[in-house]
């Protein structure tokens, strides 16, 4: 028989152009000779739905779409996943839908509640297995974090199941395809069945869905493989030995990866909040570099506004490598040059700052200025302004509030330095936008003389990999140390992380591409004595 994933991008709340989605992918399935298609994981209303999740009026609206839609499908039976109230309990659910007919719902059993997820919070548990059969095959449903431990599949394959299908909304991070396949390998190995796995895809918020769906056989070998960031329908032939075989698409390496993903939740942000286009200061460095070209990638250039702000520390190259990077990308260009403005602003404070020296102040007030002529923009244009600054420099409080943090979305909040270099470089392998200066040059913030980033941080290499091992690993200071860093160095970064959390809890909601992002799975109090000394 014929089976198919239909790795669809879902607008989360639209629940009329999801059904509307679901039933176009049905039609084209059934044209193609398919009896059963698989939708991602709470497809028909889109993940994750949060606090909607606590309001009746969600349930009662979901319910009569998911009606409406089992009206609509004919000659093929799909699996819709939604959620579901039943006997005053709410569950996360998938159904099977044949006919005008459900005739079957599964109920998740495993509710993750760790990282970016909360489902605690939202559902109670399944119990049951659920297993139904077609053209002579026994199948078995199971959500997401199901396949994340044994126990629920084994209870599916001592039902009967023969193949496991799965439902998933499983977020984006790097090589977090190979955590999928290592897991489904080993529910193989415990049960013996073949498995068909349906992503989502699309960006929701500070998550990205990156699709990816796939096939394994009895073995654990890879037997289909859909694309990443993409939106696709996949078909495959289940053989007599129960192999589900399709297309694979090869991986294409963690850069491009990556930068597909930045493009991904740059265009379905904007797109889905119906914004005209993206507003972003040029600095003539690699982070808002790298931002433009990801936002032109991502929407057109006849959506992007660039705006140079220069300063009285605005190197030329500054000036002249952003020029020729808007003129190769053919973006809306302008420069409002910042120096009257800063000097009014400090002839206005002259007698209340009398006495004290120049600091970091007058550097924090260019940043504002740029900051509130960009919002400035913003209001009249309709744009949203996309911040520009990386996960290193939002580590160690390496940013301005009000200024270089102003702005709706921040692309590289998740991002590396030492990353956005990688990305950089692999952005002009695809054809040559950023200039090659903006990469090789040492960063700086240019707001004051001869100032670079080196100034008042370790190199970056070091700075990135402390973070990882801080952030990401959770390991402690003497491990770290461990690792060969200068215990200067590493108390000196987790000092200034926890200093600078005040900050990033005002920061714009940013794209998540690793395991652990300043958004929902990093929360940290701003008011607090215990310090890290283990």
């Amino acid at each position: 028989m014929k089976l198919a994933i239909a790795q669809i991008n879902c607008v989360l709340g639209d629940l009329t152009g999801n059904v509307k989605r679901i039933l176009q992918y049905s039609e084209q399935a059934r044209q193609l000779g398919v009896q059963l298609l698989l939708t991602p994981e709470l497809s028909l209303c889109g993940y994750p739905p949060e606090d909607l999740l606590l309001r009746d009026g969600f349930y009662h609206a979901c319910a009569r779409a998911l009606d409406d839609l089992a009206e609509k499908i004919s000659g093929i039976a799909v699996i819709v996943g939604h959620p579901h109230e039943l006997n005053g309990k709410r569950y996360n659910a998938a159904s099977l839908i044949s006919d005008g007919v459900i005739s079957a719902t599964y109920l998740k059993h495993e509710l993750p509640n760790y990282s970016v997820f909360d489902e605690e919070r939202y559902f109670e548990q399944g119990t049951a297995p659920c297993v139904f059969e077609m053209e002579g095959i026994r199948f078995a449903l199971n959500i997401c974090e199901d396949v994340w431990k044994p126990d629920v599949a084994l209870q599916s394959r001592k039902a009967g199941a023969q193949v496991l299908l799965v439902l998933n909304a499983s977020p984006y991070a790097i090589e977090k395809r190979i955590s999928r396949h290592n897991v489904i390998r080993e529910r193989i190995a415990e049960t013996g069945m073949a498995v068909v796995y349906a992503n989502m895809v699309g960006g929701q918020d500070e998550l990205i869905f990156d699709g990816g769906s796939f096939a394994m056989d009895r073995s654990g070998v890879l037997t289909a493989q859909a694309p990443n960031f993409e939106e696709t329908l996949s078909i495959l032939e289940l053989h007599d030995d129960l192999r589900p075989v399709g297309a694979i698409i090869p991986d294409l390496g963690l850069e491009a990866d990556v930068y597909r993903a930045l493009c991904l939740g740059v265009r379905d942000y904007i797109t889905k909040n119906r914004f005209p286009g993206i507003l972003l200061g040029m600095s003539g460095g690699i982070d808002s570099a790298l931002t433009l070209a990801i936002a032109t990638d991502a929407l057109g250039a006849d959506k992007v506004h660039a705006v140079m702000m220069p300063s009285p520390y605005t190197a030329q190259m500054s000036l002249d490598d952003a020029r020729e990077m808007v003129k190769i990308l053919g973006v809306r260009y302008d420069e409002f040059p910042i120096e009257a403005m800063f000097r009014s602003y400090s002839t206005t404070l002259e007698t209340s700052f009398a006495g004290r020296a120049v600091d970091t102040t007058e550097e924090n007030l260019q940043a504002r200025i740029r900051g509130t002529l960009l919002m400035a923009l913003s209001n009249k244009l309709g744009s949203l302004v996309l911040t520009t600054g990386n996960k290193s420099e939002m580590t160690v409080g390496y940013a301005t509030l009000y200024g270089d943090m102003a702005g709706g979305f921040a692309v590289l909040k998740d991002v590396s330095k030492t990353l956005v270099y990688r990305l950089a470089r692999y952005r002009n392998t695809l054809g040559k936008v950023i200039p090659e200066r903006i990469i090789t040059r040492p960063p700086s913030a240019e707001l004051r003389a001869d100032q670079t980033d080196q100034d008042s941080l370790p190199p970056y290499d070091v700075l990135d990999a402390i973070m990882a091992c801080y952030v990401e690993q959770n390991l402690t200071i003497p491990e770290i140390i461990a690792r060969g860093y200068a215990e200067a160095d590493v108390r000196r970064v987790v000092h200034l992380i926890r200093i600078s959390e005040y900050k990033r809890r005002q920061s714009a909601v940013g794209i998540r591409i690793t395991e652990r992002s300043y958004g929902k799975d990093w929360r940290y109090p701003i008011t607090v004595r215990y310090q890290d000394n283990f």
